[in-house]
């Protein structure tokens, strides 16, 4: 059995695409994953499964919630051993003190043809990002809901991605370390 952590897109946002986490829980326990783990209401579950491919268990997951919830959430799966990667690639210490002002977009495949020039054009004075494999880490002190850049950054990569701060980075890596 292999611990994998799911990053659900855009559910329990604004009142829309509602799914408690008991029910995700469930969902994901009806689909032969176990010691299945929520944490916060915004679709992050730590879980073991024999399933080796997680490209077709992110397919399984998605069919899941629209048979049971009538709407289809972007799901990515990550490995624990890709999480611990990506959080260890971290580029920004400042996390440690403040997690809230670094923020990791887990995207769904490498971002072959990203427009840099203009990522770069959209940050402010204050804010600094990297693009690492499959992980654009942004730096933004002044707040994620002030940031032009981390608003079209997903646009200008050209790949679906979704978004953690560093806090919940952090738990889920402890979560799958257990």
């Amino acid at each position: 059995m292999q611990t994998y952590v799911a990053l659900l897109r855009g559910i329990n946002v604004g009142g829309a695409h509602m799914l408690p986490m008991k029910d995700l829980k469930l969902l994901f326990e009806q689909l032969g994953c176990v010691d299945v783990k929520t944490y916060i209401q915004s679709g992050n579950v730590v879980f073991r499964t024999a399933d080796a491919n997680a490209g077709r268990l992110a397919t399984r997951l998605t069919a899941a919630v629209a048979n049971a919830r009538g709407f289809e959430p972007r799901v990515l799966i990550l490995t624990h051993g890709e999480l611990k990667r990506a959080a260890a690639g971290n580029p920004f210490p400042e996390a440690a003190d403040n997690p809230a002002s670094v923020h990791l977009s887990f995207l769904a495949e490498p971002a072959k043809n990203a427009d840099l020039q203009s990522l770069h054009a959209l940050k402010s004075a204050t804010e600094r990002f990297v693009l690492k494999d499959r992980v654009l880490y942004l730096h933004t002190p002044d707040g994620l809901g002030r940031s032009k850049l981390a608003a079209r950054a997903e646009r200008l990569l050209g790949v679906a991605a979704t978004a953690r701060n560093w806090r919940t980075v952090t738990t889920l890596l402890e979560m799958a370390s257990q």
